[in-house]
């Protein structure tokens, strides 16, 4: 009941307001002084006032305009605010700039500036990441609406990249490497791809947008990528191991191609240092254990013992790509290379298979010399046992 009543007297006290207001500048019009039509001069003062007495400002929802842009700033319905902005900016279109338009103006651009002040705040990230990009739409819209269309592309893409952080962050680290890794590409790249569906559909109207979009790609990339390397290659894992993570990391990245967006260049980009690194340990490795066996070779025909031992070794030569090996076994379980060269080459052809699965053009140059300078160990070891 008192709630009504207040409203009444507010009610009442704006129309007096109104009406005092209009008799006030109607009075001030009787007692202003008739200028003669002497000047030639198109813009004096005669004509400005002809031109404010055009503009009627005195409609009842003009009038009330200013309080009713509060209400619904106070009740965030900000779709019915920019409607009536939309509703003012059509209604003054084709009207004179008056002083008494100017007076509305300067009202009207104080809420103007509080509704954009409110919107920013929606679109703040402890406001609005749980819902996901959609959850931005509405503030979005609403300052595209305004005109503010590089603070909504701003505001929307900080408040994904503060998303992307948060999910990779929640991650936990559990199990095995690859498990991680399939559940970090799922989160990013999902996410990444959701985001971009939101931008396309939010600023379809704004190419020049866009571009802002792919920097925020790329910066959004390189956080996965920091958690990707921390986990696969600061970790030291083994080549086999991080070659599975970089092949589930690309197969997801092709996923963005659906929205026309291929940041396969930037993944390699971002990944071929720690991937020289991962080769040129795994590289030592392998010299290193070549060496080791050099120094106990003895230069004896393998004797494998049973038939199923060398049934075993056949296959296991036949899976690293020695198509010719039968020509190598002898009577029963013998095979006329010593235990050197066999293990040598199966773990140069493993070294050779793995390293494919992580390659790239940028890469060509890193293998090649990896290759020959494992071969060159094995070769000058048999160049000297044969001097």
């Amino acid at each position: 009941k008192i709630k009504k009543e207040w409203l009444e007297v507010l009610e009442d006290t704006k129309k007096s307001k109104a009406l005092s207001e209009k008799r006030q500048r109607e009075e001030e019009n009787l007692h202003s002084p008739v200028i003669p039509e002497m000047s030639a001069n198109p813009f004096s003062s005669d004509e400005r006032l002809s031109d404010e007495e055009e503009v009627n400002l005195n409609l009842d929802w003009i009038q009330e305009l200013p309080e009713d842009l509060d209400v619904c700033i106070a009740q965030r319905n900000f779709e019915g605010a920019v409607d009536l902005l939309d509703k003012l900016n059509s209604y003054l279109e084709d009207k004179p700039l008056t002083h008494s338009v100017k007076d509305l103006k300067t009202k009207i651009d104080e809420r103007v500036r509080q509704l954009t002040d409110v919107l920013v705040f929606e679109l703040s990230p402890e406001r609005s990441l749980r819902g996901g990009p959609k959850a931005t739409r509405r503030a979005v819209s609403q300052l595209i609406r305004l005109g503010q269309f590089t603070k909504a592309c701003e505001l929307f893409l900080k408040n994904r990249a503060v998303a992307v952080q948060t999910a990779i962050r929640q991650l936990r680290i559990e199990g095995a490497t690859l498990l991680y890794i399939n559940k970090l590409c799922n989160v990013f790249f999902t996410s990444l791809l959701e985001t971009a569906k939101e931008f396309e559909m939010d600023f379809a109207g704004n190419s020049g947008c866009y571009s802002a979009f792919i920097v925020w790609s790329w910066s959004a990339l390189k956080i996965f990528v920091d958690a990707f390397s921390k986990q696969v290659f600061d970790s030291k894992e083994s080549l086999s191991t991080a070659a599975e993570c970089v092949k589930v990391a690309k197969e997801h990245c092709k996923h963005l191609s659906e929205v026309g967006l291929d940041l396969t260049f930037i993944l390699h980009a971002l990944l071929v240092k720690d991937i020289k690194a991962a080769l040129q340990s795994y590289k030592d490795i392998i010299i290193e254990a070549t060496k080791h066996r050099n120094s106990e070779e003895m230069w004896r025909k393998m004797n494998l013992m049973t038939p199923e031992a060398l049934g075993k070794l056949r296959e296991e030569m036949r899976h690293c790509g020695v198509s010719s090996f039968d020509q190598y076994t002898g009577d029963e379980c013998w095979v006329n290379l010593s235990y050197t060269i066999v293990a040598f080459t199966k773990q140069t052809m493993t070294f050779l298979e793995e390293a494919l699965k992580l390659y790239f053009p940028e890469l060509h140059m890193v293998l090649l010399e990896s290759l020959v300078e494992i071969i060159l160990v094995a070769v000058q070891h048999v160049d000297y046992s044969l001097r």
